[in-house]
C-alpha cells in the first residue's frame, strides 16, 4: 500500500474497520468494501471523504452490486443518486427471500 493510501485510509473513522487491519485494505481493489462500511456505519465526513475519492456516480455503481444495505443507506443512495431502486441488488433479493417470521 502506498503512503498515499495508507494516509487516506487513516482520515476514516477508525470504527469502520473494526474487524479487519487496515494496512491490508487498498482503495482501488477494496472500493466496495469501503463503500459499503461507510454507507453502514460511516459518518457524515466519511461520506464526503468517499465521494471525494470515488464520485457519485461510481459509488452508485458500486452500490447496485451489493447484496446486502441498510434500508436507510439504500434510500439515501436512491434519493441522492437518482438510481431507480430497482437497479439495487440488495433491494431485488430482498423481496425474493421470505422472513422466518410473519409479524
Amino acid at each position: 500500500m502506498s503512503m498515499e493510501q495508507k494516509i487516506a485510509i487513516e482520515l476514516l473513522s477508525k470504527h469502520l474497520f473494526w474487524d479487519t487491519p487496515v494496512e491490508g485494505i487498498d482503495i482501488e481493489k477494496n472500493k466496495g468494501f469501503i463503500v459499503q462500511r461507510v454507507l453502514e456505519y460511516g459518518l457524515m465526513d466519511d461520506w464526503n471523504l468517499i465521494s471525494a475519492w470515488f464520485g457519485l456516480s461510481e459509488i452508485g455503481a458500486l452500490a447496485t452490486q451489493f447484496r446486502s444495505l441498510d434500508p436507510k443507506a439504500l434510500a439515501f443512495l436512491v434519493n441522492i443518486t437518482g438510481l431507480p431502486i430497482n437497479n439495487f441488488r440488495c433491494y431485488t433479493t430482498k423481496q425474493l427471500m421470505n422472513s422466518p417470521w410473519n409479524y
